[in-house]
């Protein structure tokens, strides 16, 4: 008896405590409650801000270009880079043809502005990014490789280019950025003997004619005379070198240079040119 009397004591609960407790069980849930507002209302007005900021931010100059950015030279909204032969000039003329778009730089096309500058016969390639904060265009493109620089004579500066895969410059390109190092080929561009009528083939056998020229004779090429076809010349330090027609055994005669050449050096009088256009047979044309 005694030991349930015991059990039925421990049972009973402290009305103090009861209440204490309740009261704080009660005080927890109104602080979480609390927290939940709180964070659905900082949530619902960071929301607000975040729409409003965006908009703000979206609706600023930075990210659109000037309205004067394609008909304004020299400035700074138009950047363009790696053009050594067409002048900035041109390409911003092809610019011109479009109109400034009135959206963001990031939602800008610029595949017909590619396509257009890509129309100039020395562009091989063009790149455009954009940039915001102000907003910009880079326009970077890859050109051709002059290869032969055209001229009637050779007191007269070129006027025509060919590039390596064979596509003519015209004299609107003229001159060239003197760093771009080419053979020059004295051509009149009459009949029988028009530059503008020579294919890939024509072009590589000059090239390979320069580079036989100069592998026998150790000297540079300053160029090479096809004011008739019939009768080539090859003009390098020493002396001037008549090839004749370039037929098929012109690469044999050339071969010859290495031993006629210190012949040529020792010579008292004035050379008018070395003759290889015979097949067994070198002479000298003096003055």
């Amino acid at each position: 008896m005694e030991d349930q009397r015991h059990e039925i004591q421990e049972e009973v609960i402290d009305p103090a405590k009861l209440v204490k407790k309740v009261r704080k069980s009660r005080k927890v849930r109104k602080g979480r409650r609390k927290q939940t507002v709180f964070r659905k209302s900082f949530r619902f007005f960071m929301t607000i801000f975040l729409i409003f900021a965006f908009v703000y931010v979206s609706k600023m100059p930075q990210w659109y270009l000037s309205k004067k950015a394609y008909t304004t030279a020299n400035n700074n909204t138009i950047i363009i880079e790696n053009n050594r032969i067409v002048k900035s000039y041109r390409i911003l003329a092809f610019l011109k043809l479009h109109q400034v778009p009135d959206v963001p730089i990031y939602m800008m096309k610029t595949a017909d502005i590619e396509r257009d500058i890509k129309k100039l016969p020395p562009i091989e390639d063009v790149y455009i990014r954009r940039y915001a904060f102000p907003a910009r265009l880079q326009i970077i493109v890859k050109e051709r490789n002059p290869v032969i620089s055209i001229a009637p004579s050779e007191q007269v500066p070129p006027v025509a280019a060919y590039t390596d895969d064979g596509t003519l410059l015209g004299h609107e390109f003229m001159p060239m950025d003197p760093r771009i190092k080419t053979i020059k080929v004295l051509s009149f561009g009459n009949k029988g003997d028009d530059y503008t009528k020579w294919d890939l083939k024509k072009i590589n056998e000059i090239q390979k004619i320069a580079k036989y020229v100069e592998n026998y004779s150790k000297e540079h090429v300053e160029y090479i005379d096809m004011r008739n076809p019939n009768n080539v010349f090859v003009k390098i330090k020493t002396v001037n070198i008549r090839l004749g027609k370039l037929d098929g055994g012109v690469y044999e005669r050339i071969k010859r240079i290495p031993s006629i050449l210190p012949q040529v050096k020792l010579v008292d009088a004035k050379v008018q040119y070395l003759d290889l256009s015979w097949e067994k047979v070198n002479y000298l044309k003096l003055e």
